[in-house]
């Protein structure tokens, strides 16, 4: 029977990391983001339900008319003294059919897409020279950051911090052995951040880790960290001074939290977002215009990244005949 449970293609996690590279991923995150800002996905916003503290169910929901539609069902985790979990399931159904024709392991489809957009929207917005990598965090989603960046420009040296400092000394060497880069852990997330060209947020923080004063002309910022209204990485000095670009306009004016406190505070308002990096990416919108300009990219995520993911694994199956 058409759309039976056999007929679909599974991808746990392991599946999902044995096929992808940042070599495909990246240009692939860039044409999803250019398809979501040009209006060939139709999505909306993400619904969430609360399940206790720190505990919540998200709904995530996107169709490429002529390609695939479908969503990303996941819960977020934080439990104490465990870093923060993403599980879940990333659902494409097709679109002549309308079966459900693959599932891959939301979890790992995040870990990797979001590192991967994070380097496209790094490679628009940072200026060509750069060449100083500081991470905020220590886990999954702050060494693929350096590995996917790592493909974009080439790094002289990478810095990271983490909370605990013993688990960020050890991550700094794990990470220098995977990608053969100069990996330094710092004590501080000041010392860190002062006089690097590409920084990058991906912690748990409800609270800015990240200041404003701290960042040096010419940086480029991701914000990936928080992605909902209650959390903010960065401040609103940083938010003020940048050139704001968003993954997804819609979604970052009701859940980008870094953007909602600064709008709060009177610092900016709606206008302060200058474009969608899709439109970035697709030339209808100018990015970085100065040398010593602070550009900022916040990422919340998206169910078209997630379904580009899936359709591409789907697609890699298919090629090699199984």
């Amino acid at each position: 029977m058409q759309g039976a449970l056999s007929d679909i293609a599974v991808f746990d996690a392991a599946a999902v990391r044995a096929a992808w590279s940042y070599d495909a991923g990246i240009p692939l995150m860039r044409e999803a983001m250019i398809a979501l800002s040009t209006g060939q996905v139709v999505q909306t916003l993400r619904s969430f339900i609360g399940l206790g503290e720190g505990k919540t169910f998200a709904i995530m929901p996107a169709a490429l008319p002529d390609q695939g539609f479908g969503a990303k069902l996941v819960s977020v985790y934080a439990r104490p003294g465990r870093p923060k979990t993403h599980e879940g399931l990333v659902v494409l159904f097709d679109t002549a059919t309308g079966a459900p024709v693959c599932l891959a392991d939301a979890g790992e489809v995040t870990a990797l897409r979001t590192p991967a957009a994070s380097a496209a929207a790094t490679d628009a917005l940072a200026r060509p020279d750069a060449d100083v990598l500081a991470v905020l965090g220590i886990g999954r989603q702050a060494r693929g950051h350096v590995e996917a960046i790592s493909k974009v420009r080439r790094l002289r040296e990478v810095r990271v911090w983490g909370r605990d400092t013993p688990r960020a000394q050890a991550f700094a060497a794990e990470v220098a052995r995977r990608t053969g880069l100069m990996v330094e852990a710092r004590a501080d997330a000041e010392t860190a951040i002062r006089g690097a060209s590409i920084l990058c947020t991906t912690t748990a923080a409800i609270d800015p880790v990240l200041l404003g004063a701290w960042v040096a002309p010419g940086a480029h910022v991701n914000l990936v960290g928080s992605s909902g209204p209650a959390a903010a990485e960065a401040d609103t000095a940083l938010v003020a001074r940048s050139r704001y670009f968003v993954d997804h306009r819609p979604h970052v004016l009701v859940h980008g939290g870094e953007f909602l406190r600064a709008k709060a505070a009177g610092a900016v308002g709606d206008d302060h977002i200058l474009a969608e990096i899709g439109a970035v990416f697709a030339g209808a919108a100018p990015g970085r215009t100065a040398e010593d300009q602070v550009t900022v990219y916040k990422s919340l995520g998206h169910a078209v990244q997630d379904l580009a993911v899936a359709q591409w694994l789907l697609n890699m199956r298919f090629m090699k005949g199984h």
